[in-house]
């Protein structure tokens, strides 16, 4: 399989992580400059019509500055506590710099258990899809006033490639304070060659990375490669390039190789179909009607509830069902927005019933057509 110098050339769905020596430099305080740039890069492209959203790391780096901690406590108390106080400045700076932009933003904390329970993923993935449509810039953090063994063991490298997964992003961008990857630690090993491209994925690139190269942050390259791997999964390549190369961002959606480029060898529409389509445990099932399935394999439309003549199974919002015609035929299955005690009161149903039936509305839909893959075409 041949490589792309510029994968993000065509990227429309872009998540960028930046690490905590960059936003800090290195731990001396929240750097306004660098904020600054990256916030005109990212209002110029939401500009071009890309969405964009930022996983910045610093909260607890400059809570430690403005609290004159100079060395990173260990104890979770201390940590959360810095991160809380650190919080209040991050995302009061990017608010600032993406405004003056004229663009507007969003904080959003997340924890892996957001991502990890079916419901609250489901409520993630909503909030910022709607804030990525109305043109805002999510600014994302792990939540570390509330997590424990995040804190201790986890990195926002890996959260980035989750927010990726959860948005299903064409890239994802990882801006360190490296030039991206090379085949050994180049501060001990004067031989050590750069990597410029590789397949995410690759063991060999565990084997090139080594340990946390900062004092301040808790990751490194190995935590970027398989975070890397991680966002592979769901289609989207990763670019390791340095956080201080002027135009960074803009460059690279110029279609410029810079850093290093750790591709995904299946699409994001393949990788995502492929999953659901392959997926082997299905909960349940709606039986449609003719006219919902020229809609949904004729014209490749989302499954509405006024479709549905039919449940079967007892399954949640969020698990992946079977569509199935009048004759008993699966045509195609996905991801159901109701669980299916909802479904059956929403069979036959306009969308302007939802909120008298269930009392809320989740989505217009049963199944987006994002979320839905054909079976029988």
């Amino acid at each position: 399989m041949s490589l792309s110098a510029g994968p993000l050339k065509k990227a429309r769905r872009i998540v960028v992580k930046v690490g905590s020596s960059l936003v800090t430099n290195e731990g001396r305080g929240l750097d306004e400059e660098a904020i600054g740039q990256w916030s005109q890069e990212l209002a110029a492209l939401v500009k071009q019509g890309r969405e964009l959203i930022m996983v910045s790391s610093g909260a607890i780096a400059e809570g430690m500055k403005r609290l004159g901690w100079t060395v990173r406590p260990k104890e979770v108390n201390e940590l959360q506590a810095a991160a809380a106080v650190g919080q209040m400045g991050l995302v009061q700076m990017y608010e600032r710099k993406l405004s003056e932009c004229g663009v507007r933003s969003a904080q959003v904390l997340l924890t892996h258990a957001d991502l990890a329970d079916r419901e609250r993923y489901l409520n993630a993935r909503s909030t910022l899809l709607t804030l990525l449509k109305l043109g805002v810039v999510p600014v994302i953090n792990e939540n570390d006033t509330v997590v424990n063994d995040e804190i201790k063991f986890g990195d926002n490298d890996t959260l980035g490639a989750l927010v990726a997964n959860l948005v299903e992003a064409d890239a994802l961008v990882i801006l360190t304070d490296q030039k991206g990857l090379y085949t050994a630690d180049p501060r001990r090993d004067p031989t050590a060659a750069f990597v410029h491209q590789a397949l995410a994925g690759d063991p060999l690139l565990e084997v090139m990375a080594g340990g946390a190269g900062s004092g301040i942050g808790t990751g490194g390259m190995i935590t970027k490669i398989l975070a890397a791997k991680r966002a592979a999964g769901s289609g989207a390549s990763t670019v390791i390039a340095w956080g201080r190369e002027p135009q960074v961002l803009q460059r690279l959606c110029e279609g410029e190789a810079i850093g290093t480029c750790l591709q995904a060898n299946t699409g994001k529409s393949q990788a995502r179909k492929r999953w659901m389509a392959d997926h082997l445990k299905l909960f349940g099932a709606v039986v449609v009607d003719d006219g919902a399935v020229s809609k949904v394999v004729g014209e490749g439309k989302s499954l509405l509830p006024i479709g549905m003549t039919a449940v079967a199974g007892d399954f949640s919002r969020g698990d992946v069902i079977a569509v199935r015609s009048a004759d008993g035929r699966e045509i195609a299955r996905g991801l159901a927005n109701y669980a299916s005690s909802e479904a059956r009161l929403l069979c036959r149903k306009s969308s302007s019933e939802f909120e008298r039936l269930l009392g809320y509305v989740a989505e217009p839909e049963m199944i987006h057509r994002d979320n839905l893959v054909l079976t029988r075409l």
